[in-house]
């Protein structure tokens, strides 16, 4: 299925589709539509001329909340092919995540539905971060700010003196450049509060295909089924490894757990990723013959998968293989476990990743003796350029590589995850814990300030302390715990709908207690490890 189309050296994440040698193949599939990676190259090609139509500078960020479709990933890697850096939004935010996403990264052109934007009424004033608006349906809604709105049919319009038919199109965008620049800011919890956002390259995104397409052994031939958001660095890896590969990918934005049955069977799908919450649910589910008989793999990635919820996956696809994933967005991906391996050490979160060193090391910085717990830190061609706007954070998370021969003269930054893992002495790692408070949850890093700010903003609130409690099906849930504001009356049902207004569902606390006092430690910071014990009793 080659073409006359130059493919060349892939070294920026627009070219696994402009440069692919796949031309006739399918691509993508949303529904009932499936573009090859010919006509997805051309649309990625024309998003990209109509970014440069409204101004589009290299370095330049496009905010994309939208849910998976065509034009999603179209806007993202035509942001690529014009330059610019792509902000991937998670649509499963409200307004005031998504409000703190503009003011932190000004992206100068936003992508979205109307019914997105009026949700962000107050964030795309004339005086916002956002220049510009480009809206997809805008049959299904009033425009906002018509002056600055662009609908996505008249935006995609080929432009003929920067747009040509075939490889000349897309070669006209080469030249914008090179594989160590931003590519794109996936925002993430932080643990002081608000979502930090984690800058990846070109190098990072195309190394991190190349590596896990390799040990997934990924080709052509697969159908890579994307169930997870594109916002989440593992989600956007479906979409980088499969086109990598020459795969097809189909996008999925699931309601119910048997909507990813039915297109796995629908597809045929070879290869599964997802996160613990969603294994233990789709463990569940009834699987026909027609839904597993081509699948390949299962990955977990987002969490340790529960065993009897392993045991249970590996019966329903007894002929794929499972992989056990272990990942930082600010390293993208670290670890693997062999499937080989998963019989005798389900527990373990594996070995590095190709073309990535995992070291475990001491407070000094020295290297840990095997069965002797340290830091995970991640060094190699997948650490990532540190974090947007946020020296303080990068300079604590981004610290020079330890081991390196001193005769160099340069420095390497690693990644030191604040992840305490133990080697054993055949290499193996294995998980222990963080060191500091964020909570996993739903295969998501959630921050307890954010929970608590806006429990703060909500009701009379004195005292407020987010807490991750285990949980065999989301990992963790939260508890928040919570004091009144002196001669108050706190409320938690109505505490609790207010914050399902203001957060995502997956950071909505599934418990709230009421307390007349949260105990602190010596320095007056929250005891939160006595309000856990407490919480136990």
């Amino acid at each position: 299925m080659t073409s006359g189309r130059a493919t060349g050296v892939r070294t920026q994440l627009h070219h696994l589709v402009t440069a692919a040698p796949w031309d006739g193949a399918p691509a993508l599939t949303y529904q009932r539509t499936t573009v090859t990676y010919a006509q997805l190259g051309q649309l990625v090609t024309r998003v990209a001329a109509g970014l440069r139509r409204l101004g589009l500078s290299r370095g330049d960020r496009v905010g994309v909340y939208l849910e998976k479709r065509i034009e999603t990933v179209a806007a993202m890697f035509g942001t690529s092919a014009a330059g610019g850096v792509v902000v991937p939004i998670n649509p499963l935010l409200r307004a005031r995540q998504v409000g703190h996403i503009l003011a932190d990264c000004h992206p100068h052109v936003l992508v979205t539905t109307p019914a997105r934007a009026a949700l962000l009424a107050d964030q795309l004033t004339p005086s916002g971060a956002v220049r510009h608006l480009v809206v997809v349906d805008p049959e299904t809604g009033a425009l906002p700010d018509p002056a600055r709105t662009v609908d996505w049919d008249s935006f995609t319009q080929a432009d003929p003196e920067s747009v040509e038919s075939g490889s000349a199109g897309a070669a006209a965008f080469d030249r914008v450049g090179i594989d160590t620049d931003p590519a794109a800011i996936f925002y993430t919890s932080g643990s002081t509060g608000q979502p930090k956002g984690v800058v990846v390259s070109h190098r990072n995104l195309l190394v991190g295909a190349e590596s896990v397409a390799t040990y997934l052994e990924n080709s052509s031939d697969d159908v890579i089924l994307a169930a997870l958001p594109l916002s989440f660095d593992a989600g956007f890896s479906q979409l980088t490894t499969g086109f990598h590969a020459g795969a097809q990918v189909v996008l999925v934005n699931y309601l119910v757990p048997g909507d990813v049955v039915r297109h796995c069977a629908e597809h045929g799908v070879t290869g599964l990723t997802a996160v613990p919450p969603l294994w233990i649910q789709l463990a569940d589910q009834p699987w026909p013959p027609e839904a597993t008989r081509r699948l390949r793999y299962f990955a977990n990635t987002g969490g340790r998968m529960p065993k009897t919820v392993l045991d249970k996956l590996r019966t329903i696809f007894p002929a794929a293989k499972p992989f056990l994933m272990y990942g930082l967005t600010e390293a993208f991906r670290s670890t693997y476990l062999d499937p080989s391996q998963v019989d005798a050490r389900p527990d373990s979160i594996g070995k590095a990743i190709p073309n990535a060193e995992v070291l475990v090391v001491r407070a000094d910085g020295s290297l840990c003796d095997p069965g002797e717990p340290g830091e995970l830190v991640h060094r190699g061609a997948l650490v990532s350029l540190g974090y947007w706007n946020d020296p303080v954070r990068t300079a604590e998370r981004f610290r020079p590589a330890p081991g390196r021969d001193p005769h160099l003269c340069t420095t390497e930054l690693a990644v030191w995850s604040g992840d305490t893992v133990v080697r054993d002495h055949e290499g193996f790692l294995y998980f222990v814990g963080r060191d500091d408070e964020m909570v996993k949850t739903s295969g998501y890093r959630v921050s307890p300030t954010e929970i608590e700010e806006v429990a703060y903003a909500s009701g009379p609130v004195r005292d407020a302390v987010a807490l991750g409690v285990d949980d065999d099906r989301l990992g963790q849930h939260i508890v928040l715990v919570v004091a009144p504001t002196a001669g108050e009356r706190l409320d938690p049902d109505l505490l609790h709908r207010r914050l399902r207004k203001q957060l995502p569902l997956y950071m909505v606390p599934k418990q709230i207690v009421v307390r007349e006092y949260l105990p602190r430690s010596p320095n007056g910071k929250f005891d939160r490890q006595r309000i856990r014990q407490e919480l136990a009793t």
